[in-house]
């Protein structure tokens, strides 16, 4: 079985635990803190578990000439894309008061952090676990402190080889064993062809003692539902209120009436797995008692009459007679009884059989 452990206090992760299901917010939210704390409400209307953000100390994450490259989109909020990633940075104290907002609504609440310094800021922010972002999976040195803080860890794997997931596995395990690794394509939006759901199969053949979840940028919300019934364990989804807003992460994101339905349908698809132990269940009943076939006399067979092949059929008998898959049973042994033609052969009738219908009891 996979490895379960706690995620946030008191909420566990893996084996038969429910989904834990992550709003990623993100710079979605337009650098206002009044739309983050609406975006962080309807996260926890809706039924999610976490509203996550992303944290940057922005001259750790980029170097100048980046900082200072000229951004023209009509997804930018300033001339270059240093003014466009400061406009949506919040500050560390904007950050407290996210989180003890995310507190008095009643949702977990972490960041991704984007680089070592944001993740230091996180640490003392006392974030339940740490989220790393693809573009740092292949960042070892990052990885490797992390991993030293202590904290669980979910760590996306967008851009990546199955190799370096080895990799990343092995950095992170020798320091903390509470992580989960997320199957990702880094494309926004991303199309199916490209989701590659069959990897969540490959991650759990690979890393048997760690749950494995999804983080998708699909449109819509089945393929996510779909990675559920897989054995995802974490689900992670983009949020916006309108994805008609500036950015580029929007149309790749849920809406809220698309998160509520997420959250309702993996909660039903959690619902309908069971146990994987096949056998017939008390609700089904019903339907046996009316419809079950059973063993039958194809003709008369007298007391102590040693059964054959050609004296047996099925139909569906009054009262109920011995099941069908017992039939080649029956072959070689007597009756102790006589039996009309057309009944129903009952388990009492037949010498040295005692087998009965059964059900799961609950």
């Amino acid at each position: 079985m996979p490895l379960k452990f706690e995620l946030c206090p008191g909420r566990m992760i893996g084996g038969s635990n429910p989904c834990f299901i992550i709003a990623e917010i993100g710079q979605n939210h337009q650098g206002d803190i009044k739309i983050a704390k609406k975006m962080i409400k309807m996260a926890k209307d809706c039924g999610a578990d976490c509203a996550k953000f992303q944290k940057s100390e922005l001259e750790y994450k980029f170097n100048k000439r980046a900082l200072e490259r000229p951004y023209t989109s009509k997804q930018s909020w300033g001339k270059t894309y240093g003014e466009h990633k400061r406009h949506l940075e919040f500050s560390h104290i904007q950050y407290v008061e996210l989180q003890n907002y995310a507190k008095e609504v009643g949702i977990f609440f972490t960041a991704s952090g984007m680089d070592e310094m944001a993740v230091e800021f996180l640490h003392e922010l006392d974030v339940p676990f740490f989220k790393v972002g693809s573009g740092d999976t292949n960042n070892f040195p990052y990885l490797e402190k992390t991993a030293k803080k202590g904290r669980p860890m979910v760590v996306s794997s967008g851009m990546q080889s199955m190799e370096t997931m080895r990799r990343v596995y092995q950095t992170v395990k020798k320091h903390n064993q509470n992580f989960c690794i997320l199957q990702c394509t880094s494309a926004y939006p991303l199309e199916a062809e490209d989701v590659n759901l069959r990897v969540i199969a490959e991650y759990q053949k690979e890393f048997p003692d760690i749950p494995i979840g999804y983080s998708g940028h699909e449109s819509g919300v089945h393929i996510s539902v779909a990675a559920v019934a897989l054995g995802a364990k974490v689900i992670e989804r983009h949020v916006t209120l309108d994805k008609s807003w500036k950015g580029s992460d929007h149309e790749a994101s849920l809406e809220p009436s698309e998160l509520t339905e997420l959250v309702k349908a993996i909660r039903l698809v959690e619902r309908s797995l069971g146990t994987g132990i096949k056998q017939m269940l008390p609700c089904e009943k019903p339907c046996h008692d009316k419809l079950g076939k059973s063993v039958v006399a194809k003709v008369a067979i007298p007391k102590g009459t040693v059964l054959g092949m050609d004296m047996l059929g099925v139909k569906v008998g009054e009262p109920k007679g011995v099941p069908p898959e017992d039939i080649f049973q029956l072959v070689g042994k007597s009756v102790t009884e006589d039996v009309e033609e057309d009944e129903s052969i009952t388990p009492d009738v037949v010498d040295s059989y005692g087998k009965k219908i059964k059900c799961r009891v609950e």
